[in-house]
Formats: C-alpha cells, structure tokens, sequence
C-alpha cells in the first residue's frame, strides 16, 4: 500500500510539473505580447513642479547681518548635523541617542513598511497569478431532473441506456490554474505608480518626524541650560541680598537705619527666594521632556544633566544657502510633491478604467471518479482561453471617478504651493527672530554692566549714610531683572538658531538605527 501511494504520489508531481511547464510557456509568450503593449499608458504623466521661491532671501531678515555676533552667509547650509556647531558634547549625545530610542521615529519607520507592502500589492498585479488545487467530493444528482435521466440514473428516456454511472458517486480532482490580466491601457503600472508616490511620502513624513525630534530635544536641552543659568542668577542674588541684609541688621543695631529698611531687606530676600522654586520646576520638567523624547521613564537623565552648563553657545557664522535649496531639503515640501505624483497617477488608473480589460486564463489537471484512474490519460482536462470585460454602461461612475481624482490632484498641486510659501515664510520670520534676539542679548549685556556698577555705588551711597536704603533696593531689582532678562536672551538666541535650521531642512539626515 505504501509503495503505491509513493507511486501516485510520483506521478502526481511529475503530473504538476508538466501542467506548470505549459502555463509558463503561455505565459512567456503571453508576456511577449504585453510588452509590445507596455507603452500605452493612459493617463497624464506626473512632472516635477518648479517651486516658485526668490533668488535671495529678503533684506529686511538679513538687516543689520554685518553687526551681529553671529552671522548668516549664503554659502550652502551644512544642515546634516547642524547641532554639532554648538560644539556641546552633551547635546550631540542626545540627539544621537534620541533618534535611535524614539518612539514617533519607529512608528514613522512601521508606516514606511506599511506602505511598502502596500507597494508590493499593487505591483504583483503585474504578473500572472499561479495556483494549485485538489480535491474530493462526493455527489449524488437528482433522480427528478433532466441531468439525471439524461444520464440514466432517473426516469427512462426511450434511446437511451439506463444505469450509465452511480449515484451518488465520487470525483477526483488535480490540476493547476493560472489567469493574468494583460496591463493593455496601463491600469496597474499606474497603480504602482501612486503605490510608490505614497512609500515616498511615507518615508519623507519619516524624516519630517526625525526633523522634529532633533529640534525639539535641541530645544529642550537649551531651555534647560537657560532654566539652570536663571537658577544660578537667582542664587548669586540671594546672596547679595542676604549680604546687604545682615548690613542692614548691622546699622539698625548701632543705630544708624530703621526697621524699615531692616523689613524691606529681608522682604526682597524672601521674594527672590520664592522664585526659586519656580526655576527647580522648569530644570525637572526640561529633563523630563528629554526622557520622554528618549524613550525613557520621567527623571532619568537628573544624574546626567542635573549639573548645571553653560547655554550652547552659537557659531560666529551661520551658512542658510539660497531659498530654491528648500525644495530639496525640507520633508515637507518633498512629501507634498510626493502626494501630488500620488495624484497624479491615480488619474491614470481612472482613466484606464475607461478601457477594456482582457484577462488570460488556463486551467488543466486530471478529474475522474476512482481515485486509482486519476492519473491516466482519459481523466485529462484542461480549458484555454481570455476573458474581455468591456465597460458599456455605469451610469457615468468611471467618469466622475476622474473628475475626482483630477480635483484631488488640483488640490495636492495647491498644497505643494501652500508649503512652499510657508516654508519660505517661516526661514524668514526665524532670520528675523534671529536677527533681534541678537541686538537684544547686545543692549541687555550693557544694561547688566551699567545696573552691576549702579548697585555698587548705591551700596557705597548708603554704607556712607549719604542716600537712602530705597536705592539699594531699587538699584538690587534693576541688576537681578536685567541678569535674568540677558539669561533668557541668550537662551533665545540658541533656540532662534535650533528654529532656523529646523525651518531651513536640516537634521532629518542624521542616520537613524531603526531605519
């Protein structure tokens, strides 16, 4: 028993290697066919668009560039890794690793499988669909029909022979089957087409995700900085003010103030202490966005950054390169073209739906009823031959199927302009930022200096009995509000920079390790 099942299955195989050397044969000469036809490609052909931006960037945001500290040129913007040019190690560190962990980039990397699988779909129409089969059923006809006395196996019809086959009886079957819808009007390369578009817009709001990320942890780690350098401020302060304090306790006891003076001194002790716990909740809730955008549970990284560093300082000079270079480099601009080459190809499967559709089909194997007979030459079966479905009427469905697709492509072709436009507006209202933090971080680091030489003489004024204690106080408000004025100035000027590159493109490119 077993060597026969071992023989039938043998000839099975050899049975199905036969059948699958036909097809393939159809299909090459099928494919043959096709190719001859592989131009005719309905539809318009998508073409790039020419963003519609200025030479140069506008002098009004490059006003005043020659007297900054740091400048902006228009040589061509190394944006790659542009945090590097703060020269912080720390940063550099986090951004690396926050691009690696984050949770948004590896979505964004799922979504860029997702629509290649996508891709896979629409392209494996394409090629012919290949299948085998077998099977068993057990049948019986009825006894009151005509397929049954035609057969013999109902009532008699006089001529004809009684009793042909049983009922019920047994069928057996093995075969192979194959169809192919010939791309004739280019319906499915068309398919492809927009398949593509959209794994490209996939992988462009990938880098727009990436963009992101490296700006908001830049961003992040600044304003923590700021937040520390403000908290230094206000300590250096309190000490001043305790300082003066415990002078004016002094003159009080040996008679030379009041209790006014006594109670203002420690009242503007206790006021500047009271703003420190506000700085402490900036510092935790900065390094916990940090952890957060690191994959990490909140106040995981307090060992790491909980010790206080200057603010990233910005580069003497800062290359933007020229306004047509953010065509290339910003995602966003790259996926609105992307989606409108999506569009524009969804035309073409519309109107190629307009055509006719001609599927090639061949099937072939063995049936018979006893499963011994299976594999002779009488159970043989096979079937040739294409299928045409022509579209006659659809109560104008095909046709406002492109109407619609042409109205979205339309719209896609404004969201590009739309993106455009706005890019260009943000790079310039972020040279702008730039640009006046700059000349006030400048005017701010005067005042410090004038408020710092203003306080030590209204501390002389007053030691020496010649002015009252009002001065001091007043002269003690003016240096910690202008000291946390130029803090945040500088803290601005950073972020201001962070926004320009964010704005200019840059930073998506830096390698990801979940890419």
């Amino acid at each position: 028993m077993r060597a026969a099942s071992s023989r039938l299955l043998a000839h099975c195989i050899d049975i199905l290697a036969s059948c699958a050397g036909s097809i393939v044969r159809c299909a090459a000469l099928l494919a043959g066919g096709a190719c001859l036809l592989a131009g005719c490609t309905v539809g318009p052909s998508f073409v790039r668009p020419k963003p519609d931006v200025p030479a140069q960037w506008s002098n009004a945001a490059l006003q005043g560039n020659e007297h900054r500290a740091s400048v902006v040129s228009s040589q061509e913007a190394p944006v790659a890794e542009w945090w590097t040019s703060f020269r912080d190690p720390t940063l550099s560190s986090l951004i690396e690793r926050s691009a690696a962990a984050n949770l948004d980039v590896r979505e964004a990397v799922l979504r860029i499988e997702e629509a290649l699988a996508q891709r896979d779909v629409a392209a494996a129409g394409l090629w012919p669909s290949l299948s085998a089969n077998a099977g068993y059923t057990r049948q019986r006809l009825s006894l009151n029909t005509p397929n049954g006395a035609i057969f013999g196996i109902g009532p008699q019809i006089p001529g004809l022979p009684s009793g042909i086959f049983a009922n019920p009886f047994n069928q057996y079957q093995l075969g192979l089957s194959a169809s192919w819808e010939l791309d004739l009007f280019g319906r499915v390369r068309r398919s492809v087409e927009a398949a593509n578009a959209d794994m490209q817009a996939s992988i462009e709001d990938e880098h727009d995700v990436l963009l992101s990320l490296v700006s908001d942890v830049a961003e992040a780690y600044i304003d923590l900085r700021g937040a520390q350098l403000r908290k230094s401020i206000l300590e250096q302060s309190l000490a001043t003010q305790r300082d003066v304090l415990q002078i004016t306790r002094q003159r009080w006891s040996a008679g030379l103030t009041t209790d006014l003076d006594v109670e203002n001194a420690a009242s503007e002790v206790s006021a500047t202490e009271a703003q420190l716990p506000l700085a402490d909740r900036e510092i935790t809730q900065d390094i916990n966005q940090l952890s957060e955008l690191m994959a990490r549970k909140p106040d995981a990284l307090r060992a790491e950054l909980q010790q206080s560093r200057p603010v990233p300082p910005v580069p003497p000079t800062v290359p933007i390169g020229f306004p047509a270079d953010l065509a290339r480099r910003r995602p966003d601009i790259r996926r609105a073209e992307a989606s409108l080459h999506a569009a524009t190809a969804r035309i073409g499967v519309a109107v190629a739906d307009l055509f006719p559709q001609l599927t090639l089909s061949v099937a072939g194997g063995y049936q018979s009823e006893g499963l011994s007979e299976l594999i002779e030459a009488a159970s043989r079966f096979a079937t040739l031959g294409p299928t045409i479905d022509l579209p006659i009427f659809d109560a104008g469905t095909r046709r406002a199927t492109i109407r619609l697709q042409d109205v979205k492509a339309k719209e896609a072709a404004i969201d590009y302009a739309r993106t455009v436009l706005g890019a260009l507006h943000e790079v310039e209202n972020a040279l702008a930022a730039y640009g006046a933090d700059q000349a006030r971080r400048v005017s701010l680091a005067a005042a410090v200096e004038a408020s710092r030489n203003a306080l030590t003489l209204a501390r002389q004024r007053y030691e020496g009995g010649v002015t009252s204690f009002i001065e001091v106080l007043d002269a003690e408000r003016t240096l910690q509000q202008n000291q946390l004025s130029l803090a945040d100035a500088t803290t601005a000027v950073s972020s201001d920079l962070v926004l320009l590159y964010k704005t200019l493109g840059g930073g998506w490119q830096t390698p990801s390790a979940n890419r």
